[in-house]
């Protein structure tokens, strides 16, 4: 993978065209796949994708492919690519899977850059494309950490880490994904990347709703502390490395999600505690937060592992079952007294 490389990235949101952008800079041969016909016109005449990142310049090597990824023109892309970035919602990653059957060439490696948990199934992307795609599992890779795509859009110093079980594979993916401004680290640990990326965007919606709540500084320093010891305590559990929770894909994405007024998961935080509707707040982003779903996922994963996570069950009581968020709040301080 050294030099040029042919990349497509799937998902022409706000992720998936930082990521061309950045891939671009690095000199690889990148398309920009996405649905929208329009849009993709407008980002090959202009160099700009409106709806996600408006009146920032990308990069002109971009091609942006639209359709579908079984029709011709995308068909076509993907027969010759040597990665792809899949950057759809995790929600969504399934189906995006089974459609790539057949499509993406045998030697192809798959980078994840979805943050979440399925649903209905209760799996991380490695066990969905264990699952559907199985002759990629061992060159599936997942990229997290503390990366507003805004800021990497506009060439602002960042730092993720790539999860990879190949360790060669994982020290390739790193130059590949590298920049000036732009610095990729490895780890073998892919459930503790995928689980820490997922897991602090149910923490961020509860650091949002305590300060839309008001609670002040030493509130939101208390969610992030103890949402990390829980995340770990799921990771664990679910045969990730505790260490794992220390780095970028944990302490240094839950610090920037849950403090970071980009991070769609702490606004929807914010508009709750500010008294708004979770079917409000959903239906006026044009953007998923996935953290809505992931607190869903991971509550019920900690009820079948018998995790203890109050965080998270506090913030699917308000999401789902109707707690007031002030009093979902005042709870979380009011359980019984412990050692740390």
């Amino acid at each position: 993978m050294s030099g040029k490389t042919s990349i497509a990235v799937l998902g022409g949101g706000s992720w998936g065209t930082a990521l061309a952008h950045l891939l671009a800079h690095a000199g690889h041969s990148v398309a920009l796949l996405l649905r929208d016909t329009e849009q993709a016109a407008h980002i090959n005449a202009h160099h700009e994708n409106p709806r996600y990142l408006r009146g920032v310049q990308l990069h002109p090597g971009i091609r942006a492919v639209a359709g579908d990824t079984g029709g011709p023109e995308q068909a076509e892309v993907l027969a010759d690519v040597s990665i792809l970035v899949l950057s759809v919602p995790c929600q969504a990653m399934r189906g995006t899977l089974r459609r790539l059957a057949g499509v993406v060439p045998p030697d192809c490696v798959l980078v994840n850059t979805a943050k979440g948990i399925e649903v209905s199934e209760l799996v991380t992307v490695e066990r969905m494309v264990r699952e559907e795609l199985p002759g990629f599992v061992d060159r599936y890779a997942v990229l997290s950490g503390p990366s507003f795509a805004l800021e990497v859009a506009t060439c602002k110093p960042t730092a993720v880490v790539l999860g990879c079980r190949d360790e060669r594979l994982g020290a390739r993916l790193r130059e590949v994904f590298a920049t000036p401004w732009f610095r990729s680290y490895s780890s073998t640990d892919v459930p503790g990347v995928e689980l820490g990326g997922a897991i602090k965007n149910v923490i961020a919606i509860a650091a949002g709703l305590s300060d839309g709540l008001g609670f002040g500084l030493n509130a939101r320093a208390a969610l992030v502390t103890r949402g990390l010891a829980e995340t770990s305590r799921l990771g664990v559990a679910l045969g990730a490395r505790a260490s794992t929770f220390m780095g970028l894909s944990g302490l240094g994405d839950l610090m920037l999600t849950c403090s970071g007024d980009l991070s769609r998961n702490r606004q929807v935080g914010l508009r709750l505690g500010s008294g708004e509707s979770l079917e409000d707040i959903a239906s006026s982003m044009c953007m998923v937060a996935e953290g809505v779903k992931t607190t869903q996922a991971v509550h019920r994963l900690a009820q079948r592992l018998g995790v203890d996570m109050p965080v998270t069950g506090t913030m699917y009581s308000v999401l789902y079952e109707g707690f007031a968020p002030r009093e979902a709040v005042q709870a979380l301080m009011g359980r019984r007294l412990k050692e740390e």
